[in-house]
């Protein structure tokens, strides 16, 4: 064996040993018993000898260890590095070299954590080895030692799962995010790669922990993460920080195209109806989105970013993703105003109610309002409630502001003629803030309004409480005689045990399904079409919300929709104008509005930056679509001139000029853009740093704002004159 040889090579030669033994029987005697506790040393385990050849093939592996591989399994002659693989499992150990290295290079090791191939796990070994050479320096293989630490490495496995991996759910906690983050972020800016990380909050999580028990919302957590992992795939990685906190780590991924449908796949999977212990739940989902090296290089920055764009996100009215923008701080400080004047603003009656009419699809008469509130801030101005419902629940004002719309609303409409409704939206959190009947009873006494003359239009949230609260509430409204619809159906993946439970008399079809319902192939119609058959089955109402275009119109008539709500009859107008309207008599209103529904285009105002070859000029952005725009500065632009548009923060779109007169051109782009998730546009990839400071960017031509220094501005002559647009006598700048 080799290492008896290796033995007799300390002894000296076979002749050499003889002379020894006879001139000193002790040392014989010392030699015998060497060797058998050597042998003793590998059959009981406490550790094993191996040798390879020059080809790293193993020439000797100890009795004991070769049984590992199997009973009659030949090991010798085979490749060591075959044999056994060097542990890459965790992300901490990615700095390691595999065995396969320091055998190709010949290089000593020591204590290097290896386990059998095709073992599943089961057998882990400690492996020490070091090169020899012979008399002549030349290579002659490797020889070292190994050990069986299964039982040690299992543990000590288990205590890091139990360090790195949250108990609940299974996934990353917050310590292993952070060193996976830190280390992918590091060895990025070397390869100037990027990385996208996801921040996401449960919406209405509080809500099941509270109606539903701690135990239910453990339940939920841990259903959250297994759809999550179904959906996000290695090589990204999903953490959970902590309570309803998640963040995703996806590397080199910056097109933020594919990122929006990623997080659209999530909410829409994260918001189907939960299974729990009996009782029905259903959430939503808010993600933040921010990407390396675009908006932030280290940890705390992108973080950073991703928390602003979530919080935007939540603020925007829940159940969206965002993207990072550098002005997403000014919004977020915004926000915080708000919050801390939202409450005064209902003490000085800064809030007004607005009312928007319903009407028969059959002949035009207004048959209700609905109402919606408003904000005339002193200083900001108008408020829409998609900005301070969001912050009056965060902050706890819900309550006094849905108590406040509810009581303005029934004493404006005890001043309309006939039987005409009043249509008031009531959140989940007030549904389920205790007394809303005894509250709805209260406000119908004091302002003298006929119960039938009140529809309350809830939401699927209320479904996600407890089922025997929902339906105790339900049956209160329903025996004093209020109407009661359910809003946005469709939307939160709707259930047919909805509508078995809850006395609604309407299904409003949310207007995300009227639009675009009149384009060719597009799935809304046939959509559309069902919830009606389904309403006209159970002898219920539909009111189809957000009609604008004439060939909206038709389509939702000629299908049987039953009430019409949109801008094609109304914008919501104030009590005033509505009184005026109906002291005339005239509760008919007559359909005004374009042909057919326009994709929307945002109108805008505000400077972007347009490029022409090596020039750049000021231009005013006036609005905008997923496929072009409107700009105004340059005089005289030949139809086909190809633009650059810089938007800002890095993003940069090709587009050629279609239309072009005095100072106004419309440019459509080479590729589209994509939704930032909040009902705005944005490009699809950024200009990165690293690819500015490669093509020693920016030129004169793009923004003074980038990263890398700006050169000077070329010598060749501008093709076109900027005018000041600001003004109206458009100046020549």
């Amino acid at each position: 064996m080799v290492v008896r040889n290796m033995l007799r090579k300390v002894g000296g030669s076979s002749a050499n040993s003889a002379a020894v033994r006879e001139k000193s029987p002790q040392v014989q005697i010392d030699q015998a018993a060497r060797l058998a506790m050597l042998d003793a040393f590998e059959e009981n385990e406490i550790g094993w000898f191996w040798a390879t050849d020059a080809e790293n093939r193993l020439t000797y592996l100890s009795n004991s260890a070769a049984k590992k591989f199997g009973d009659g399994k030949q090991v010798v002659g085979q490749s060591l590095a075959e044999l056994i693989e060097t542990f890459d499992e965790s992300s901490d150990k990615e700095g390691e070299r595999p065995l396969s290295f320091f055998l190709g290079s010949r290089t000593r090791f020591r204590d290097l954590v290896v386990r059998l191939r095709g073992e599943d796990d089961a057998q882990w070994w400690s492996i020490t080895g070091r090169p020899h050479y012979d008399e002549a320096e030349r290579f002659i293989g490797f020889r070292g030692s190994a050990k069986d630490i299964s039982s040690e490495f299992v543990r000590q496995r288990s205590e890091s799962q139990l360090a790195q991996y949250d108990t609940l759910t299974s996934l990353a906690n917050r310590h292993r995010m952070e060193k996976r983050l830190d280390s992918i972020l590091a060895s990025y800016r070397v390869a100037k790669r990027s990385c996208a990380l996801l921040m996401m909050d449960l919406d209405k999580f509080k809500k099941v922990n509270d109606t539903l028990g701690h135990p239910a919302g453990d339940e939920l957590l841990r259903q959250v993460a297994q759809r999550l992992q179904r959906i996000v795939v290695a090589p990204a990685e999903i953490g959970r920080l902590g309570g309803d906190e998640f963040q995703i780590i996806v590397p080199d991924v910056d097109d933020r195209g594919k990122l929006g449908e990623l997080c659209k796949k999530i909410i829409q999977m994260v918001s189907q109806p939960y299974s729990l212990n009996g009782d029905r739940a259903t959430i939503g989902a808010s993600i933040g989105i921010a990407i390396a090296p675009y908006d932030g290089l280290n940890r705390q920055e992108l973080v950073k970013s991703a928390d602003l764009a979530l919080y935007a996100s939540k603020a925007g009215g829940r159940g969206q993703y965002r993207f990072y923008s550098s002005d997403l701080a000014n919004d977020a400080r915004r926000q915080r105003e708000i919050g801390e004047e939202l409450a005064d603003a209902i003490v000085n009656d800064e809030l007004t109610m607005h009312y928007q009419p319903i009407v028969r699809s059959t002949d035009h008469k207004v048959i209700a309002f609905e109402a919606l509130m408003r904000w005339d801030h002193p200083e900001l101005g108008a408020i829409g409630p998609g900005t301070f419902i969001t912050v009056a629940e965060e902050i706890n004002l819900i309550s006094r502001i849905s108590e406040w719309s509810l009581r303005r609303a029934c004493t404006d409409a005890m001043q309309w003629p006939g039987d005409i409704r009043v249509s008031v939206n009531i959140s989940a959190q007030q549904f389920f803030a205790g007394g809303l009947p005894s509250l709805v009873a209260t406000i119908l006494d004091e302002t003298g309004l006929r119960a039938n003359r009140l529809e309350l239009e809830i939401t699927e949230g209320v479904f996600m409480g407890e089922s025997s609260m929902v339906d105790a509430i339900f049956a209160k409204l329903t025996k004093m005689g209020v109407r009661l619809s359910l809003d946005d159906f469709g939307t939160g993946y709707s259930s047919l045990a909805y509508l078995r439970r809850a006395p609604f008399e309407k299904i409003k079809i949310d207007q995300n399904f009227v639009r675009g319902c009149c384009e060719e192939g597009n799935p809304n119609a046939a959509i559309i079409t069902a919830i009606i058959s389904l309403a006209h089955a159970l002898d219920m109402q539909t009111t189809a919300e957000g009609v604008e275009a004439m060939d909206e119109l038709r389509l939702l008539l000629g299908l049987g929709a039953t009430q019409i709500q949109g801008f094609i009859f109304s914008r919501p107008v104030c009590q005033d104008v509505v009184m005026e309207k109906l002291a005339s008599g005239d509760f008919i209103y007559e359909p005004v509005g374009p042909a057919k529904h326009r994709s929307d285009r945002r109108t805008l105002y505000r400077r972007i930056g347009v490029i022409h070859e090596d020039h750049r000029y000021d231009a005013v952005l006036r609005n905008l679509s997923r496929t072009g725009a409107m700009i105004e500065g340059l005089l005289d632009v030949p139809i086909g001139t190809d633009l650059v548009l810089d938007l800002g923060g890095g993003q940069l779109a090709v587009a050629m000029v279609r239309r072009s007169q005095d100072a106004t051109q419309g440019v459509q782009f080479e590729t589209p853009l994509i939704s930032d998730g909040a009902n705005g546009l944005c490009t699809r990839h950024r200009v990165s740093p690293y690819q500015l400071a490669a093509a020693g960017m920016p030129l004169a031509s793009l923004s003074a704002d980038s990263t890398a220094p700006v050169s000077p501005a070329p010598a060749r002559a501008r093709r076109f004159m900027q005018v000041d647009v600001s003004s109206a006598s458009s100046r020549a700048a």
